[in-house]
C-alpha cells in the first residue's frame, strides 16, 4: 500500500518542480513582501508566494504549488491571513534547498556520476579478486572446517540444555 504524502512533503515536491528562475524570484519575493495564505492578495498589501515570484520575474503558473501551499498552511479561502513566521521560514528553506540541489545537479550530469560509481565498483571487485587469489586452498578449507565444527558444537550444547534430564555424566559424556 502506498504511503500518503504529508502536506510538507507535497510542498517540498512542488517547490522542487518549479523552474529555477521562479524559485529564485519567489525567494526574493517572500523576503521583500508580506506573505499571506488563502488568497492571491489582501487589502493590506500582502501577497501569496506565487504572486511574489511573479512580481520578481518568475513568470510561471503552477497550480500544484498553490494547492500544496494552501494545504500546508491550512488556508481558508474565505478568510485570508498573514503567513506565520514558521510557514514562511519553511518555504524559504525549501526554496534554498531546491536551488542548492539544482546547482549540484547542474555541476555534474547524472550519466557522469553513474560512470564514476560503476568504475569504483569495478576497481573494488578487482581488488577483492586479487586479494582472494593469494589464499591457498588449505586456508579456505581450514576456515570452512572450523566453522562447521563450531556449528556442530553449538548444536550439541543446545540439545543438552534443552534436555530435561541433565546429569553430570551426560554433560561430560562419561
Amino acid at each position: 500500500m502506498a504511503r500518503r504524502r504529508t502536506p510538507a512533503q507535497r510542498l517540498r515536491n512542488a517547490v522542487q518542480a518549479l523552474p529555477r528562475r521562479t524559485k529564485q524570484a519567489m525567494l526574493r519575493g517572500i523576503l521583500r513582501n508580506r506573505v499571506i495564505v488563502g488568497a492571491y492578495t489582501d487589502k493590506r498589501g500582502g501577497v501569496c508566494p506565487m504572486l511574489a515570484a511573479h512580481r520578481n520575474g518568475g513568470r510561471t503558473n503552477m497550480d500544484t504549488f498553490a494547492r500544496a501551499w494552501d494545504e500546508y498552511t491550512g488556508a481558508n479561502p474565505k478568510r485570508p491571513r498573514r503567513a506565520s513566521r514558521r510557514e514562511v521560514q519553511t518555504l524559504q528553506n525549501y526554496l534554498e534547498l531546491a536551488l542548492i540541489s539544482d546547482d549540484v545537479e547542474a555541476e555534474r550530469p547524472l550519466t557522469e556520476e553513474i560512470r564514476d560509481v560503476q568504475a569504483t565498483r569495478r576497481r573494488l571487485a578487482a581488488l577483492a579478486a586479487k586479494e582472494a587469489a593469494y589464499e591457498s586452498v588449505d586456508d579456505v578449507l581450514g576456515r570452512t572446517y572450523a566453522a562447521a565444527e563450531e556449528r556442530r558444537a553449538e548444536s550439541r550444547a543446545e540439545e543438552l540444555l534443552a534436555d530435561d534430564a541433565l546429569t553430570p555424566e551426560r554433560i561430560t559424556g562419561r
